[in-house]
């Protein structure tokens, strides 16, 4: 059985904000576990009933597409080196990677991005910097943070439904699986823009 003081914290009213505030700093604020969050409630809701997993789903993507939309203005109304930790060489760098991904084709960078934390960050500040037209971006985004928010939750959940009597493992499984294939993306990601372009394809940390 789940403990009780960790079944009120992470089934009580709070539950869903604090993954929100969690999931909205993720996207400037890398470090932050806004995946595990999602993960980790998508999988409770599962095992307790407690939150509605469409709630979770639901509050996520709006977390997440909030957070996309305060880097992308950022990008628009304050520029790429307005501060310091803008300046830093692996941000440029990431800038420059983010520059070259939108003008080969920005629906498909927005999207997979989202799921790429440092990708994610870099290139909703070069969206707004190279004044890609808000309707669009707004619309992008807001699938790409749904689809992502479904996948989070949906790993969590699926562990839950294959552990319904270990639901401390099962969130444990779902977020150790979650950072797994979110590793594996981006692998795949970068080796595939390599291939296409070994030069212009360098991640933002090479």
């Amino acid at each position: 059985m789940i403990p009780e003081a960790l079944a009120d914290a992470v089934t009580g009213p709070w539950a869903l904000a604090v993954m929100a505030v969690l999931v909205f700093g993720d996207a400037f604020f890398v470090i932050v576990p806004g995946e595990v969050a999602v993960t980790a409630l998508g999988a409770l809701s599962t095992s307790t009933g407690t939150p509605l997993l469409w709630a979770v789903i639901l509050c996520a993507a709006v977390a997440a597409a909030c957070g996309d939309l305060l880097c992308y203005g950022m990008g628009r109304w304050v520029g790429l080196d307005r501060w310091r930790w803008m300046r830093t060489e692996r941000l440029q760098s990431a800038q420059r990677w983010a520059r070259d991904r939108l003008e080969a084709g920005t629906a498909v960078v927005l999207f997979t991005a989202r799921f790429i934390p440092f990708a994610r960050l870099a290139i909703n500040l070069v969206a707004g910097a190279t004044r890609i037209p808000f309707p669009r971006y707004l619309g992008l985004i807001a699938l790409a943070a749904t689809g992502w928010a479904t996948y989070q939750a949906a790993i969590g959940a699926l562990f839950a439904a294959i552990l319904p009597d270990a639901p401390i493992v099962s969130v444990l499984i779902s977020v150790v699986v979650a950072i797994g294939l979110g590793a594996l993306i981006d692998l795949l990601i970068r080796r595939r823009a390599r291939r296409r372009n070994p030069v212009a394809a360098r991640r933002p940390s090479d």
